[in-house]
């Protein structure tokens, strides 16, 4: 139905469960990348950036799309590109499926640890993002608070918290 850079939108003709025919409009995207950076002190640093279809800032854990990379590779160029950390242990936390009904899209989520200072190398959409130091704790109260509501964060920052025994 439509192609464009990042997204295709697809209508599938389709026999449903009870063999009727209809149609399943669904979006093809990348997977995508979260990650949990945290440093020695127990703080992990959180990115803050306007989303178009939210009309807001956004509080969220560094990611984004793969861009033809594995998950691995993808995140640690997530990392460095938002925050301008790099990662010396990088480790998946898990996978989730966001929006399974709307998407086949992934996103693998990673923790970080032993950061070094890298570049920063934000596109033109990530502008005006600013970067936060937390404590693990406090992402996790903010997670349960209802401030952290990106999907891959919330999991990211849930697995994060239990792999580091919280």
């Amino acid at each position: 139905m439509h192609r464009g850079p990042f997204i295709t939108l697809n209508r599938d003709s389709v026999i449903r469960p009870d063999g009727s025919r209809g149609t399943y409009d669904h979006i093809t995207v990348n997977d995508g990348v979260r990650v949990v950076a945290l440093d020695d002190h127990g703080r992990v640093v959180l990115v803050e950036d306007e989303f178009y279809l939210q009309g807001r800032r956004v509080l969220h854990v560094p990611g984004g799309g793969i861009g033809g990379q594995e998950p691995h590779e993808a995140a640690g160029r997530e990392l460095e590109e938002e925050t301008g950390f790099v990662a010396g242990n990088l480790r998946p936390l898990g996978v989730i499926d966001p929006l399974p009904a709307a998407t086949m899209a992934r996103t693998h989520l990673f923790l970080a640890t032993d950061l070094r200072p890298g570049t920063i190398h934000r596109d033109d959409t990530e502008i005006g993002m600013t970067v936060h130091w937390w404590k693990l704790t406090e992402a996790v109260d903010a997670v349960r608070a209802g401030r952290i509501t990106e999907a891959g964060s919330v999991a990211a920052l849930l697995l994060a918290a239990t792999a580091a025994g919280g």
